[in-house]
């Protein structure tokens, strides 16, 4: 009785064979993800939440610097607006800052506050011509961007855009509204003394129109 001949063991069908090169082809994929993948801490430096423009933290971090520049380079009232009267150009080279607007001017004003409108309280100051008219943003709302402006160092090439550059100066006027205006009761400045320190942008000479960054009741 003849036997019959051992079969070769049988090859993987096309089928099969494509599966596994359709495997191996995915953890190669794979091993290329984890190879091209960086873990990212939430938190981080790396974190791209961390990297968007927050005016807020802004706000918080330069207000304390542009007070501490401000209150350094501040001149007296009287001083400044003789300066002023003798050559406006030359004074505004030497106590303010330059801008597009026109330079704005870090001032030290002692006198009594009067009447409040707008925003404002006006304020008689000893040594300055009764022409000069001389406002204090007392808020609620405080305007422009002249606290931004005040020393130079912030520009809009250090932002993406206007909106940032214009939410930047906002955000330094509320962190002077929290440091500033807390405690101080606007309607009630009338017949008070006291020492501001603050800027305005020289653009009339016989009006000042200034952002405090330190009010002293006396």
């Amino acid at each position: 009785m003849s036997t019959s001949p051992d079969h070769a063991a049988s090859k993987p069908s096309s089928g099969n064979r494509g599966l596994l090169v359709s495997a191996a082809l995915a953890v190669i994929v794979v091993a290329a993800i984890a190879f091209d993948t960086t873990v990212v801490k939430i938190g981080s430096e790396n974190d791209v939440r961390q990297q968007a423009f927050s005016p807020e933290t802004f706000g918080a971090e330069q207000f304390p610097k542009i007070k501490a520049n401000v209150e350094e380079r501040a001149a007296a009232a009287a001083d400044l607006a003789a300066a002023i009267a003798a050559d406006k150009k030359a004074a505004a080279e030497k106590y303010g800052t330059a801008t597009s607007t026109g330079p704005v001017i870090p001032v030290t004003l002692t006198g009594v506050f009067g009447a409040r409108k707008s925003n404002t309280n006006e304020m008689k100051i000893d040594g300055l011509p009764p022409e000069t008219v001389v406002r204090v943003q007392t808020g609620p709302a405080v305007n422009g961007t002249d606290l931004r402006d005040a020393t130079g160092t912030i520009e809009f090439g250090q932002f993406t855009n206007q909106i940032q550059y214009q939410d930047a100066g906002s955000a330094i006027n509320n962190e002077m509204k929290k440091a500033v205006f807390a405690g101080l009761d606007p309607d009630a400045l009338d017949g008070k003394q006291a020492t501001v320190v603050g800027v305005f942008k020289l653009i009339n000479p016989k009006n000042w129109l200034v952002t405090p960054v330190k009010v002293e009741l006396k």
